[in-house]
């Protein structure tokens, strides 16, 4: 297995606001030019969440600024590196909702599944509404007669465009497809991914499902077979 890379190398948990503003010198040893993600309690609430890359100094200020009376316990957890904090910090935002904090949290490149999500029960409520009233169509039925009939095929599993990408003979070959399922590939225009797969290995015939890859989200390629299960 390949190991596991740490991301948190020290923490210091539920620990008194007097502790702190008595024995800074203490934490200071600690925490000194090291960044990390800190929390703020109240009476055992979480109260507020943030990323410092100097968590002495912010833990300072939490002592005298706008939120010094809000909060009795705090917790930090020194991090290795700083690349991650703003969306470590962004995931707990979104997941505790702490009453102290005004942001939500952002996500830099991170794709948001609701329309998909809600597009996947809109097909599923259709298939299943032919079901009751006597039209009971399977998916893949419904797939092959769409491609046989000039239609776009990609257009039952996506709500806008989709990159395309295959690994053919040690190059990487591209393609787009359209919000209506049309793929572009080459500057030419198909109707189904085995279409445009043939094209792209220059063969009669080939499985687009399998030869194309999508990105699912950014950076994570799969299988474009994965659309249809």
């Amino acid at each position: 297995m390949p190991k596991e890379r740490q991301l948190v190398s020290q923490y210091l948990e539920n620990i008194s606001r007097e502790a702190l503003a008595k024995y800074q010198d203490i934490v200071r040893n600690y925490v000194r030019n090291r960044q990390g993600v800190y929390a703020l309690f109240k009476r055992g609430r979480l109260y507020y969440v943030g990323l410092a890359r100097n968590l002495r100094s912010r833990l300072q200020t939490h002592l005298r600024d706008q939120h010094s009376g809000s909060w009795d316990r705090f917790s930090i957890y020194l991090t290795i590196g700083d690349s991650h904090l703003r969306e470590l910090e962004s995931l707990v935002l979104r997941i505790t909702k702490p009453v102290g904090n005004r942001q939500k949290g952002k996500f830099f490149q991170a794709e948001n599944l609701r329309s998909k999500f809600s597009s996947g029960i809109r097909r599923i409520q259709k298939t299943e509404w032919k079901s009751l009233v006597g039209k009971n169509i399977e998916l893949e039925d419904e797939i092959h007669k769409v491609e046989a009939g000039g239609k776009a095929v990609l257009a039952a599993f996506i709500t806008g465009p989709v990159k395309l990408r295959a690994l053919f003979k040690g190059k990487i070959i591209a393609a787009r497809v359209r919000p209506d399922g049309i793929i572009r590939f080459a500057g030419k225009k198909y109707n189904s991914p085995s279409l445009a797969a043939a094209a792209a290995c220059k063969r009669r015939t080939c499985n687009g499902w399998t030869f194309w890859k999508y990105e699912r989200a950014p950076g994570d390629w799969v299988r474009l077979d994965n659309l249809r299960k």
